[in-house]
């Protein structure tokens, strides 16, 4: 079964995609910007609040799926430049505490809004 995932407490798509698709016990979220929900702008004044606005995002899309950050699986990091990884390597692991995700993390050319870091996940609720 099939049920798209939706909150106020996360950005709204800024396209034709949902926040994130539960299919049974499986999440698969969008990828995530540093944008605040309450405002609509982008939290960029370092990298690494950029990265906690991204992982608060990420929270609320888990926490509507009734899921927590325990739950994820694995998670895809796009950085605009690779020279932020350990500064984002270093604030991504302030939300997990054991058993963490399988990952990769690469540099792109450019990110939609031009922000620095986007994040997408894929959970499993056990």
């Amino acid at each position: 079964m099939k049920k798209i995932i939706n909150t106020p407490n996360a950005p709204a798509p800024i396209g034709p995609y949902s926040q994130a698709v539960l299919v049974n016990n499986m999440l698969f979220a969008s990828g995530q910007i540093a944008i605040d929900p309450a405002t609509g702008n982008i939290i960029d004044k370092s990298i690494e609040e950029e990265t906690h606005q991204v992982m608060k995002n990420i929270k609320a899309i888990l926490d509507a799926a009734e899921m927590t950050f325990d739950d994820i699986v694995k998670t895809s990091i796009f950085l605009s430049d690779m020279d932020f990884f350990g500064k984002v390597n270093d604030t991504y692991g302030q939300y997990f505490t054991a058993d963490f995700p399988a990952r990769e993390t690469v540099a792109v050319k450019t990110l939609p809004k031009n922000v620095n870091v986007e994040i997408s996940i894929t959970a499993l609720k056990s």
